[in-house]
């Protein structure tokens, strides 16, 4: 009886190799632009393809479905990657597992609906730490009416949780590639907060309550929800979620929407904790810290004094977008002079 025959992706036909590169050497966005390409060569086309709106490239895939736009994200949290146990409760891994998947759905003014839980779970996992996490889940679920509909276990040398997000909107989307020249650049609360929560999780120090707030950034984030939807319904143009680094998602704006922008750092807003506890290095945690969750995004000038009116947290604008013939981001100080950053954003597979 003759085999089944498997069709070989010939890689060769569908993108250049590079012999011996390795993910360290191009980085995480030199892969995804890599893989990026080699799917838009291999990439089905159907009835469902045809209903793809947004795929690679944006905080959310997103495609029509009858009068209104689903959304689906996913993202995971790897113990020793992005937290180590000693550092951390079972209820806060829980919290932030869902809450940066939330903060997708928030950056393209969506409403999050469903979630999947894919759990990697060394056998030693105690049961009731599980159900902690589980908890921390829940409450963020319930905050904003997310139903968690399923998900998967697996053993796993390392313990690692996955969500998927589901959500939806009407017909129109906050997306990156839809900046504008002129328009004022903002961003919502205190960027570099969970940064600054990180190296104080990671040191010797003792928590106080002086820099709760800074923990909490980092394990118990907000995601931005109501404000991406008040953002969008205004009219705002692009945003996106600063999980990267401010610096380094403004430049994901930038590249999408084939702009520049300026950056005016005597507007940037810092809490007065980050700038207690970390001086002038508060500065470089709020560029290029990651992990902050708020939204970044771009509005005409009218546009944006309504949406800072209706915005119960702060809302400070920091710059503007330019045309395309300048520099990619520029960072000015209060006398016009370019500042160079120590610290530019994350990636995970930077040198």
């Amino acid at each position: 009886m003759p085999g089944t025959i498997i069709p070989v992706l010939d890689i060769e036909k569908t993108h250049v190799i590079i012999q011996n590169m390795k993910v360290s050497e191009i980085g995480e966005f030199g892969l995804i632009n890599r893989l990026t390409a080699i799917i838009a060569k291999r990439q089905v086309t159907n009835s469902a393809s045809n209903k793809l709106e947004i795929g690679i490239g944006d905080d959310a895939a997103v495609w029509r479905n009858a009068d209104r736009l689903a959304l689906t994200t996913t993202d995971c949290l790897v113990q020793d990657v992005h937290f180590k146990l000693e550092d951390t409760s079972w209820y806060a891994l829980g919290w932030k597992a869902l809450a940066i998947n939330l903060s997708d759905i928030a950056a393209m003014g969506g409403i999050a609906e469903y979630a999947l839980i894919t759990l990697g779970l060394p056998p030693n996992c105690d049961v009731g730490d599980i159900e902690e996490l589980y908890r921390g889940l829940l409450d963020l679920a319930q905050h904003h009416n997310v139903v968690l509909a399923g998900g998967n276990i697996s053993t796993s040398a390392t313990l690692f949780i996955d969500v998927a997000l589901t959500g939806s909107a009407g017909t129109q989307l906050l997306k990156r590639n839809n900046a504008k020249t002129g328009d004022l650049i903002a961003i919502t609360g205190y960027p570099g907060m969970a940064a600054a929560g990180l190296r104080l999780i990671s040191g010797d120090n003792t928590p106080c309550i002086a820099d709760a707030p800074m923990r909490q950034a980092f394990w118990q984030p907000n995601p931005r929800l109501k404000e991406g939807s008040a953002i969008l319904s205004a009219g705002a143009h692009a945003a996106i979620d600063i999980s990267d680094g401010l610096i380094a998602d403004m430049k994901h704006i930038c590249y999408a929407s084939k702009v520049s922008a300026d950056i005016n750092l005597s507007k940037l807003p810092i809490h007065p904790t980050l700038k207690e506890f970390f001086g002038t290095e508060a500065l470089h945690l709020a560029l290029g810290g990651g992990e902050d969750y708020e939204l970044l995004f771009t509005a005409e000038s009218s546009v944006m004094s309504r949406i800072i009116d209706n915005i119960s947290i702060p809302v400070n604008v920091i710059g503007t977008i330019e045309p395309p013939s300048k520099h990619i981001v520029r960072l000015l100080n209060s006398d016009r002079s370019e500042y160079k950053p120590s610290i530019t954003g994350w990636d995970h597979f930077a040198k």
